[in-house]
C-alpha cells in the first residue's frame, strides 16, 4: 500500500473478491432460465399485480410489510406517477421533482465549481446527503462530486446524482417525507426517495423533445426510447436510453471593472466579460436496464445503469489590471512581470498617481517594449481572461439478487450491488501563471478526477407470525448489510499543479481557478461497515397499527451507532385517521469528506481568492479546531391527519428534525506567514497560492420544522376526468448552536433564510378523449442570497439580497392519436416571470439576476414533444 492510500475498510484483496462474487451472482442470475415457473402461476401473479396497479398506486417504502397506498401509510409518502414527470418542460429528473415536491429544492447556480456538474438538491432544507436515494428499493451510490461551493446550505455535501436516471425508465417515484435511518441506514435523515423502474414484457415507445427559452437561447434537444420483451416466458427485460444536448444561456451584464478596462481603450475585453447562465450540456447519454425472471419458488432480478455527460460552465473574469498573482502583486498599481533570466525587468505602471487606470495604448506600448527575457500575461491576454470550467461525469451501477419464500414461510431477498461515479475535470482558457510562457498549447488543463465506488451486500428476511393479540399476523423483518465506500483522488496533468519557475516571483501556482490534484494529495480512501436490523409491525385491531424498528451499524473509522423508530396509525372512522412517528437517525461522514484536499476560487471580501480545503486531521486544520469527523445524529418527530372520502384525499403532517454535530465546511481561515511556513514544511509546496484554508468539521446543531399539506380531488368536470391537486410546504430551520470562529454568522443566515419558507403547487389535470392538459400554479416564497458567497452579514464588502416570492405558471396540452402517436406542447414559466434584478449586477460580477432564485433566472421556456408507443 502506497503512502497516499489510507485503508479505513476491508483489505484490497477482500474488495476484489467481493466484486468478483458480485459478478458471479450476475452470471447466475442471467443463467436462471433453467428455473422457470409454470405459466399459470406467472399469469396469476401478474394479473394480481396489474389489478392492484389499476386500483391505486401502492408502495412498500417506509415499511417492510405489505405495500400500501398513500392514505394507509403510517408515515407521509408521495407516490408520483410517470405521467406527472412527462407533462412538464423540465427534462432532468432533478428539476421535475423540484416542480412536483414542494419541500424539494434544486440548486441552479451556474458558477459553483463541481456543483455545476452535479447539482445539489435539498429535501426539507437539509443538505443532499441527508436524503437517501433508492432504486427498486436498493441503496443508490453517491456521486464522486463533493460540493465545495454549495451556497452555504449544501457546502461540503456528497449526495447521489439522480439526474442520470431518465424519466422514461420510471414506473413511479415514492418520496418518504420522514426520517428512516433506523430502517435503511445512514443518510435517511430528511427522508427517502425511491425510483421504481418500469417493467415491460412487450412493446416500447420513442419520444423526441425540443424546447428553448423565450430569450432564444438554451436550445434543448432530447431523444428517449424504451423497449420491452419477455425474458423467456417467465420474465421481463426492459431497456431505456436517452440522449440530450442543451445550449447555454446568458443572463449577464457587463461588470463595472471590465467596463472600466474597456473604457481605457482596451479592445480585447469581452462583453459581457463573465457569463451567468445555464451551462452547456454535451453528449448527455443515459441507459437503464431492468430484468427479472421468475422460477418455481424464486424470482431473479438484475438492473443497472450507465451514463455520461459533458458539462461546460462559466467562471470568474480575470481582470488584466488587478488579478493578483497573474497581472499584478500590488493591488493593480504595477504590472506583474516575470524575469526569465535574472537580468532584471523594468516597472510598467498600470495607474497614475491619482489611482486612475492608464490608457490601454500607454500600457500596451510599455509591454511591447519589454526585453525578451521579461514576461507578462498582458501580452497573451491583454483583455483579461475568463476560464471555462467543466467536467465529464460518468456513472454506472449494477444490482442483482434473488428473492422468494422458503417452505417455513420465511421470505428472503439476497442482493449485491456495485456503483461507480467519476468526474474528470477540465479547465479551458486559463493559465498556470507560475509556468510563465510555457503554457499548454490550447490553454486547456486537466486538473484530475474524483471517483466514488460503493459495494453493497444485503440479506433481508421477513415472516408473518400468528399471535393472539393481533387481528392479523405480525410482520417480523430482519436482515444484514455489508457496505464499502471508496473515494479516489486521481492526480491531474503536471501542468495543472506544477510549481513553475516564476512561483518565487509571486506568480500563482496551478491551473488558475481550479488547481490540479497533485500526486501528494492523490490517493484512495476506503471504509467498510456492517449493519443488522429488526423491524416489526403489529395490527392490534382493524384500525390501529404499531410498528417498531431498530438498527445497529459498525463503521471502521468512528465506531458504532444504534438507532430506533416507532410508528403508529389509528383509523378513527371511515374518513379520518391519525398517524405519527418518532425516530433517531444518523449520517456518517464520507471517506471523501474525511480525506479530500482541493483548491477553489471564491469571491471573498470583494476579491477573488484561492481557498484550500484540507483534511480535518491535518496539523494546519488542528490549529483552527479540526478533528476526526463523527457522524451527525438526528431525532425526528412527525404527526399527521389523513382524510379520505370518495373523490377527496387530504393529508396534513407536522415534522420536526433535530440534527446534532452537523458536518459542513468551516469558514475560511486566513493564513499568516507562519501558517504558510508550516504548510511548506509539511510538504505542501503550493502553499504560496493559499490565501485561506477550510476543512470539514462537526460543529453546529439545527432544528428544522414544518408542515406538509397534500390534497387531491377527482371529478368529471368539463366533460372528462379532472383531478385537482394541492401540495404545500412550510419549512423553517434554526441554528441552535455553533462556533462563530468555525461556521460564521453569514453561514448561519444562509442556513436559516436562503430557501423559501413557503412553497406550494396547485395543478389541474384534465383528460377528455384523446386530449389531455395540465395547468400548474407554483408559489415560491421569499428567499435570501449571500451574493457570490461574500461571507459576511454586515459591512461594505457584504452583498445581501432579499428576494421576493413569486407565482410561476406552467401549461402542457397533449393529444394522443389512435395509431400510438402523441403530441404535447407547453410552456414552463408561461408568463416569463423573472426575479427582481440583482442590485450588485454591474458593480460585482455581472449577474443580471440573483443566482440562487429558487424558480430560476432564465425566464419562460416553451417546448414541443412528440412520441410513439407500440
Amino acid at each position: 500500500m502506497s503512502k497516499h492510500e489510507v485503508n479505513l475498510g476491508a483489505p484490497k484483496a477482500l474488495t476484489r473478491g467481493v466484486r468478483w462474487a458480485l459478478f458471479g451472482m450476475t452470471a447466475m442470475a442471467l443463467a436462471a432460465p433453467a428455473l422457470a415457473q409454470d405459466d399459470d402461476g406467472k399469469e396469476g401473479e401478474e394479473a394480481s399485480r396489474e389489478k392492484a396497479t389499476l386500483l391505486e398506486a401502492v408502495t412498500a417504502l417506509g415499511s417492510r410489510g405489505q405495500p400500501r397506498s398513500e392514505q394507509y401509510s403510517a408515515v407521509p409518502i408521495d407516490i408520483i406517477s410517470v405521467g406527472e414527470f412527462r407533462n412538464q418542460g423540465a427534462t432532468d429528473v432533478l428539476d421535475q421533482l423540484r416542480v412536483l415536491v414542494p419541500s424539494y429544492n434544486v440548486s441552479i447556480v451556474p458558477i459553483d465549481d463541481a456543483a455545476t456538474l452535479v447539482r445539489p438538491a435539498n429535501l426539507r432544507g437539509l443538505p443532499p446527503d441527508s436524503t437517501l436515494i433508492l432504486v427498486n428499493g436498493k441503496r443508490r451510490h453517491r456521486s464522486a462530486v463533493i460540493t465545495f461551493l454549495g451556497h452555504g446550505l449544501s457546502d461540503g455535501s456528497q449526495g447521489p446524482d439522480v439526474s442520470v436516471i431518465p424519466s422514461m425508465a420510471l414506473e413511479q417515484v415514492e418520496v418518504l417525507r420522514d426520517g428512516a435511518a433506523a430502517q435503511y441506514g445512514s443518510d435517511a435523515i430528511a427522508g427517502v426517495i425511491n425510483f421504481t423502474l418500469k417493467k415491460r414484457t412487450e412493446g416500447g415507445e420513442f419520444e423526441a423533445f425540443w424546447g428553448e427559452y423565450y430569450e432564444g437561447d438554451g436550445d434543448t434537444l432530447q431523444y428517449s426510447a424504451q423497449i420491452g420483451s419477455h425474458l423467456t416466458e417467465n420474465g421481463y427485460a426492459t431497456f431505456t436510453a436517452e440522449w440530450k444536448e442543451a445550449d447555454p444561456t446568458s443572463r449577464s451584464v457587463q461588470r463595472n471593472d471590465a467596463a472600466a478596462v474597456a473604457a481605457s481603450g482596451n479592445p480585447f475585453v469581452p462583453n459581457p466579460a463573465q457569463i451567468w447562465g445555464s451551462p452547456r450540456v454535451n453528449r448527455d447519454f443515459k441507459f437503464v436496464a431492468n430484468l427479472g425472471l421468475t422460477g418455481e419458488d424464486v424470482e431473479y432480478y438484475l438492473f443497472g445503469n450507465a451514463a455520461s455527460r459533458d458539462v461546460d460552465g462559466g467562471f470568474y473574469y480575470r481582470n488584466p489590471t488587478t488579478r493578483e498573482g497573474v497581472y499584478s502583486l500590488d493591488g493593480g498599481q504595477t504590472l506583474l512581470i516575470g524575469d526569465l533570466t535574472g537580468a532584471g525587468c523594468p516597472v510598467v505602471p498600470l495607474r497614475d498617481a491619482n489611482g486612475n487606470l492608464l490608457p490601454f495604448n500607454t500600457i500596451n506600448t510599455a509591454v511591447q517594449g519589454l526585453p525578451s527575457h521579461c514576461f507578462t500575461f498582458f501580452s497573451i491576454f491583454p483583455g483579461g481572461f475568463t476560464p471555462r470550467f467543466g467536467g465529464i461525469v460518468r456513472d454506472r451501477s449494477l444490482v442483482t439478487g434473488f428473492r422468494g419464500q422458503w417452505a417455513n414461510g420465511i421470505s428472503y431477498d439476497f442482493s449485491a450491488s456495485i456503483g461507480h461515479s467519476e468526474v474528470d475535470f477540465y479547465l479551458r482558457n486559463t493559465v498556470n501563471a507560475s509556468l510563465g510562457p510555457n503554457q499548454p498549447a490550447d490553454f486547456t488543463f486537466r486538473p484530475g478526477s474524483n471517483k466514488q465506488t460503493e459495494t453493497n451486500f444485503n440479506a433481508d428476511f421477513s415472516k408473518l407470525i400468528d399471535t393472539s393479540f393481533t387481528v392479523y399476523p405480525v410482520n417480523l423483518a430482519f436482515g444484514l448489510e455489508w457496505r464499502e465506500e471508496e473515494f479516489e483522488v486521481v492526480a491531474g496533468e503536471q501542468a495543472s499543479w506544477e510549481v513553475g519557475p516564476l512561483a518565487s516571483q509571486g506568480f500563482l501556482i496551478g491551473s488558475n481557478g481550479f488547481p490540479g490534484f497533485n500526486p501528494r494529495t492523490a490517493g484512495t480512501f476506503s471504509r467498510s461497515n456492517w449493519a443488522a436490523y429488526l423491524d416489526a409491525e403489529f395490527n392490534f385491531t382493524d384500525d390501529f397499527m404499531l410498528a417498531a424498528a431498530v438498527r445497529f451499524e459498525d463503521f471502521e473509522d468512528f465506531g458504532t451507532t444504534t438507532n430506533g423508530k416507532l410508528t403508529a396509525r389509528w383509523q378513527l372512522n371511515d374518513a379520518w385517521a391519525v398517524r405519527g412517528a418518532v425516530s433517531t437517525g444518523f449520517r456518517a461522514p464520507t471517506p471523501g469528506q474525511s480525506n479530500v484536499s482541493q483548491v477553489t476560487t471564491q469571491f471573498i471580501n470583494g476579491e477573488l481568492r484561492d481557498t484550500a480545503t484540507i483534511s480535518p486531521t491535518s496539523p494546519v486544520a488542528a490549529r483552527f479546531g479540526g478533528r476526526q469527523l463523527q457522524p451527525e445524529e438526528s431525532t425526528n418527530f412527525s404527526a399527521g391527519l389523513v382524510f379520505a372520502d370518495g373523490p377527496w384525499l387530504a393529508t396534513l403532517d407536522y415534522y420536526r428534525i433535530e440534527v446534532q454535530d452537523r458536518i459542513a465546511q468551516s469558514t475560511n481561515f486566513q493564513l499568516t506567514d507562519q501558517d504558510r511556513a508550516e504548510l511548506l514544511a509539511a510538504g505542501v509546496r503550493d502553499a504560496l497560492s493559499f490565501n485561506s484554508v477550510r476543512f470539514f468539521v462537526n460543529d453546529f446543531d439545527t432544528t428544522t420544522q414544518g408542515v406538509d399539506l397534500v390534497m387531491s380531488y377527482h371529478s368529471d368536470h368539463f366533460g372528462g376526468a379532472t383531478t385537482y391537486s394541492l401540495a404545500a410546504n412550510w419549512n423553517e430551520t434554526e441554528v441552535d448552536k455553533f462556533t462563530p470562529e468555525i461556521i460564521g454568522e453569514a453561514r448561519v443566515q444562509i442556513l436559516e433564510d436562503s430557501l423559501p419558507s413557503t412553497k406550494a403547487t396547485f395543478s389541474i389535470n384534465h383528460e377528455r378523449g384523446p386530449w389531455n392538459g395540465n395547468l400548474r400554479f407554483g408559489y415560491y416564497g421569499s428567499f435570501y442570497e449571500d451574493h457570490v458567497d461574500s461571507g459576511c452579514v454586515v459591512g461594505p464588502d457584504c452583498l445581501p439580497i432579499y428576494g421576493d416570492g413569486a407565482w410561476i405558471v406552467d401549461l402542457d396540452v397533449g393529444y394522443r392519436f389512435d395509431n400510438g402517436f402523441r403530441v404535447n406542447v407547453g410552456a414552463q414559466n408561461l408568463f416569463d416571470k423573472y426575479p427582481e434584478k440583482n442590485p450588485y449586477a454591474e458593480s460585482v460580477v455581472g449577474a443580471k439576476y440573483p443566482a440562487h432564485t429558487p424558480w430560476g433566472f432564465n425566464g419562460g421556456f416553451y417546448y414541443f414533444r412528440v412520441g410513439y408507443e407500440f
